[in-house]
């Protein structure tokens, strides 16, 4: 009986380490499968992202009159120049986090106070979101896992692409605060607002 029970426990245990193993290789199987949605693509849709603030920050740059870019809610605030460079800078110095070299010459101490050109304003907005580009698209969807030490046990690139976009959004939203408080509407609510009227004239 002892011996029975014996034999009955070693294979139980044998049985056990089976399922096990089976269990395991299973779920090594679904690790490796990659099992994101195919419509969901995390480096277009950051980029897509991006771009529709980088539209709007040029487009709000180029409705500001000129002689608000040096207008500041407070002595110690950005004015909306300082604003827009901030952005622009801050590009090089996030993407920097991941390795991404900033342009020859670029100087993040003086940057914001560069210039209250409009003009030269886009240009720079235009020229950091070309290098915002090039970097993105230089990293796979693979990438974005890839992990940053100096920055965090488990932080990755991808990390740094979501303060990126975050950073984005949160000056876009003092950009628009502070255009609001001087009387200017953004121009894509004063589309927004011009298609629906048109839309609700043909409703009549």
């Amino acid at each position: 009986m002892k011996q029975m029970s014996l034999v009955g426990f070693v294979l139980l245990v044998c049985l056990i380490a089976e399922t096990i193993g089976a269990a395991a290789q299973n779920s090594n199987a679904m690790a490796t499968e990659d099992h994101t949605a195919p419509s969901y693509d995390m480096k277009a849709q950051s980029l897509l992202d991006l771009e529709r603030v980088q539209k709007k920050f040029v487009d709000l740059a180029n409705a500001v009159p000129a002689d608000k870019l040096t207008w500041r809610p407070s002595a110690d605030s950005r004015s909306f120049a300082e604003v827009f460079l901030h952005v622009a800078g801050e590009r090089y110095g996030i993407l920097g986090l991941m390795g991404a070299e900033p342009p020859v010459g670029f100087d993040g101490k003086t940057f914001e106070k560069s210039t209250t050109d409009r003009a030269r304003l886009v240009e720079e907005l235009n020229k950091s979101w070309e290098f915002t580009q090039k970097a993105i698209n230089g990293m796979t969807n693979a990438d974005f896992a890839k992990l940053l030490p100096k920055l965090g046990p488990q932080a990755n690139a991808g990390d740094v692409i979501y303060i990126l976009v975050s950073d984005a959004h949160e000056h876009l939203g003092q950009s628009i605060a502070y255009a609001r408080v001087n009387g200017i509407v953004p121009p894509w609510t004063v589309e927004a607002q011009k298609k629906a009227a048109e839309k609700k004239a043909e409703q009549k």
